[in-house]
């Protein structure tokens, strides 16, 4: 006899309001995604050592010209919203206080994957795909590669480069910064 189950899956408002009457408390690191609310691994020395990196790096070379989030949601529709290590945002004067970041305001997409590379690729990468993210970079930190996404199309994106020690790159929505890829990488 075959057993059929549902799931319930979570909107982004069920899942803040879970947070707001304490059932998520404010010290766990959750994202939802696919409508789950995913646990997210402590970061470990090198994962923070890289995102205070790209943080230092993006604001030095872009300053006002965009606001540089650190681990904070991007809402990318109803029931995904995932917290990515680094977006760099269009600048907004309230500096989205009022709203969440969403796909439109993402000029990049940075995830640093020292355990969650599969995670990083397989899940959250078709997502941010799908819903615009024009360029998302995936710090390969075992690895030591910088993996490089552009122009989303359904679940995927058209152009994936693979860069190393040595190589250099500049973000799609601003050429004239380069960066050189053993500056990002931990």
């Amino acid at each position: 006899m075959q057993v059929e189950v549902t799931k319930k899956l979570f909107t982004v408002d069920e899942y803040y309001r879970m947070a707001e009457v304490g059932i998520i408390g404010p010290e766990e690191r959750t994202e939802l995604i696919n409508g789950e609310i995913i646990r997210m691994s402590p970061p470990g020395n090198r994962h923070i050592g890289s995102c205070n990196r790209a943080t230092t790096l993006f604001t030095e070379a872009l300053g006002r010209r965009v606001i540089v989030s650190v681990q904070n949601p991007l809402r990318l529709d109803r029931h995904n919203e995932p917290q990515p290590d680094i977006i760099v945002l269009k600048p907004q004067p309230d500096f989205y206080g009022s709203r969440r970041a969403t796909p439109e305001d993402a000029c990049l997409v940075i995830e640093v994957s020292d355990s969650s590379l599969a995670f990083d690729r397989r899940v959250k990468l078709p997502h941010y795909a799908r819903t615009g993210v024009p360029e998302l970079w995936i710090e390969d930190l075992r690895h030591k590669l910088l993996l490089v996404f552009r122009d989303p199309s359904n679940d995927s994106y058209q152009t994936s480069l693979t860069l190393r020690t040595g190589d250099t790159i500049s973000p799609m929505a601003f050429p004239d910064v380069t960066f050189k890829v053993e500056d990002l990488l931990a």
